[in-house]
């Protein structure tokens, strides 16, 4: 009979250390899902900070691509104009050249011979009045 109890309490024995192995196994898979739920948690806070920090990286080189464009613009307009003002500079330097030689050409024609010299004399003293 003492044979069946040793064996009854190491059956016993042996259900306890099944239970107690099973009792650690699942606190030993909770642990786990906890572990795992965190480190979700943990990648997906990381994953949310890049994502932020890409489109703060994307904005900013937006913007600055803005800005970069807007002041070659502001740098093309000026050019352009600068260029203008100096074309318009050199046409009228240019018709004030042609006119000055037309004039000259006109008043060598009129002045060329005596007749013309005092008949342009005779209208410019009419056209002159004394006070």
């Amino acid at each position: 009979m003492a044979a069946v109890k040793q064996r009854e309490n190491s059956i016993n024995q042996a259900l306890e250390a099944a239970e107690e192995a099973q009792k650690q196994m699942a606190n030993l898979k909770a642990d786990n899902e906890r572990l795992l739920a965190e480190a979700r948690a943990e990648r997906d806070v990381i994953l949310k900070e890049a994502r932020d920090i890409k489109d703060k990286i994307v904005s900013e080189a937006k913007e600055e691509a803005h800005r970069e464009g807007v002041k070659l613009i502001q740098q093309a307009q000026q050019a352009i104009e600068s260029e203008k003002k100096v074309a318009l500079a050199q046409l009228k330097d240019q018709v004030a050249a042609l006119s000055i030689e037309m004039a000259q050409k006109v008043m060598m024609s009129e002045l060329s011979d005596e007749k013309k010299q005092t008949a342009l004399i005779n209208d410019y003293l009419k056209s002159v009045t004394l006070n």
